[in-house]
């Protein structure tokens, strides 16, 4: 059960890769922890004997409920914000899974909402793509961080 599941998650993985990004550097932490959260939404399903199309509106509802999310790391380290935006995808990921394994339909379909992350993210201003360039990254603290670390 564990090996299917992870191979949901992987296969999943591969269409967003091949039709969007999972890269913040490409499309935004959407892409990155919107994929990953997605991806475990699917699995989480699929451990749980989900249909097919329930672990594809698992990760549908995880997709859309990161949608448009920046990827802005302060001083280009992932410690601020990316690991509490992870550990928050986690819990999108098991809302997304308990919805979908209750009947609560995606309405629309997953393959359209990785479509419409890609467009989201390729109109995204590049500053909000893993530069440190805006965003949290541009904040007084975030950037009294960046001096303390790298002394510049």
């Amino acid at each position: 059960d564990v090996v299917m599941s992870l191979f949901t998650a992987g296969a999943f993985g591969m269409i967003i890769a091949n039709k969007a990004s999972i890269s913040g550097a490409e499309g935004g932490c959407q892409a990155e922890c919107g994929s990953a959260s997605g991806m475990a939404a699917a699995a989480l399903v699929e451990l749980q004997g989900g249909s097919p199309k329930a672990c594809a509106d698992a990760l549908g509802m995880a997709l859309i409920n990161q949608m448009g999310l920046i990827c802005d790391p302060v001083a280009g380290l992932v410690e601020i914000p990316c690991i509490k935006r992870n550990a928050a995808g986690v819990s999108i990921a098991i809302c997304s899974a308990t919805m979908a394994l209750a009947g609560v339909e995606l309405h629309i379909p997953a393959d359209e909402c990785i479509q419409v992350m890609k467009s989201v993210g390729d109109h995204m201003n590049p500053d909000f793509k893993e530069t440190a360039k805006g965003g949290l990254a541009t904040t007084p603290t975030g950037l009294r961080l960046k001096e303390k670390i790298f002394g510049a």
